[in-house]
């Protein structure tokens, strides 16, 4: 069951597609966070939410808030991912311990080996103040976006 709104959202330490270490702690205090969890990299689905998201990266700018994409992909495959998509906002690898961030989030289906597609908008104190999940095999709409990020924060233009 996935987390509820006004839940705290879990801490976690993840690699992005650099290698490098986010930790979502960090952005208290300073920033909301959009977690887009999605499948797998390169999955065609997968692939047309993240570009759509790519081509409308001003709506999370104009709200202030973070995009990080989330998946059981390893670092290196969602470096190829963003690279061939140009994406330019973070992925993170929940590689291993397999799922292990999409689990606490109650995201992950165990029988197919991934993340179903959720989205949380988390706000500056770390609690979750909006979400978007989809049945399996169904893509998240845009608008689900717009209405999710107003409910954190005003757009700033």
């Amino acid at each position: 069951m996935a987390l509820e709104i006004g839940s705290l959202a879990p801490d976690f330490d993840l690699p992005n597609q650099f290698g490098e270490h986010v930790v979502l702690s960090d952005f208290r205090g300073v920033r909301p966070v959009a977690l887009v969890f999605f499948p797998l990299a390169f999955s065609s689905t997968c692939t047309s939410e993240l570009c759509t998201l790519r081509d409308n990266i001003e709506m999370f700018a104009d709200h202030r808030v973070e995009l990080i994409g989330i998946s059981v992909d390893s670092k290196a495959t969602l470096r190829s991912f963003a690279e061939v998509n140009g994406y330019d906002f973070t992925l993170l690898a929940d590689f291993w311990p397999h799922g292990a961030v999409s689990k606490e989030y109650g995201v992950f289906l165990e029988k197919k080996g991934f993340a179903n597609r959720a989205t949380f908008v988390i706000d500056v104190d770390g609690r979750i103040r909006a979400s978007v999940i989809t049945e399996p095999g169904l893509a998240r709409d845009v608008t689900e976006y717009r209405e999710a990020l107003d409910r954190i924060a005003p757009a700033h233009v």
